[in-house]
């Protein structure tokens, strides 16, 4: 069996996600009653222990923004405990007027190698998380992120297929930084109409040789574990991007709210068998440790 890199999965500890406290607000992924508490690496070693995943990928979870450095601290502090984290994708906000400084503050810990903000914005109030649907076009977003190319961080491009025109505009403008599509794109909607949106548009990015992407999140807006839309989702983008920009990530403990690990891991690697033993070694594994310096 191939050994599995994790290239993105959160970790908390609650009191740190406002999201996570008090009563529940309606989210993406829908109720998330089963989770609303620390999850932490004893829980996240526990759930992965059978699925062969050798390193991981941990990916910012939104604590409070002027906490950027104090989140990358202590995900540090629990790689250097457990071992399993291998790199940290940390928050910084491109929107002020100089990220540099907080990069500066970042690129002190060893396993930092890139940046998320979360820039999907959508006209359905329960899916949008970016405040305005145009961040990619903003100048001061564009210098900011061309500036990641300094640190060798890579930046986690979060945006649905309605956004990925302007996202295409944003990756040409920094041909320098590494763009990782999450989601594989995010496809909302599984009618006909959204399927032509995200085909049509995603191909704006896998055009962009400096664009990977993501194979995760899949049960986001159907809340279950669907083998064949999976199978479908991998081999659709595998064929727009190739094998060799494609990695998968769990997105645990979310996708925990419908299934456990074993049965993701399962799905993703019975839905990627028509690429071959060779194409399944890159997605689980080649690519993370090329992408993020493994």
């Amino acid at each position: 069996m191939t050994p599995v890199i994790d290239a993105h999965h959160h970790i908390w500890p609650q009191i740190d996600l406002p999201w996570l406290n008090g009563p529940m607000q309606p989210r993406i992924f829908g109720p998330y009653e089963t989770i609303m508490r620390d999850y932490l690496m004893d829980e996240y070693q526990r759930d992965t222990r059978c699925s062969g995943v050798a390193k991981s990928v941990y990916v910012q979870a939104n604590w409070a923004p002027e906490r950027f450095e104090d989140e990358v601290a202590w995900v540090q502090q629990s790689a250097d405990e457990y071992g399993l984290i291998s790199a940290i994708v940390g928050y910084a906000d491109m929107s002020v007027n100089d990220v540099r400084p907080q990069l500066d503050r970042l690129s002190k810990y060893s396993l930092m190698r890139g940046i998320r903000q979360q820039f999907h914005w959508h006209k359905n109030p329960a899916y949008a998380f970016a405040k305005v649907p145009d961040m990619a076009l903003d100048d001061t977003v564009q210098r900011n992120v061309a500036h990641l190319a300094d640190y060798n961080f890579s930046f986690d491009l979060q945006v649905f297929p309605e956004q990925m025109h302007g996202a295409a505009k944003l990756v040409a403008a920094c041909p320098d930084v590494t763009f990782i599509l999450q989601h594989a794109g995010m496809l909302a909607e599984r009618s006909e109409a959204g399927w032509t949106l995200w085909r049509t548009n995603i191909q704006r990015l896998a055009r962009q040789p400096n664009v990977m992407t993501k194979l995760s999140a899949f049960g986001t807006f159907i809340h279950r574990n669907e083998p064949s839309f999976i199978a479908q989702m991998i081999n659709e983008t595998a064929q727009l991007f190739g094998v060799q920009r494609c990695l998968f990530g769990s997105n645990f403990p979310i996708e925990k709210i419908w299934t456990d690990y074993a049965s993701l891991v399962k799905a993703f690697f019975d839905g990627s068998a028509s690429l071959g033993i060779a194409g399944q070694r890159q997605i689980f594994y080649d690519n993370a440790v090329r992408i993020y310096r493994l």
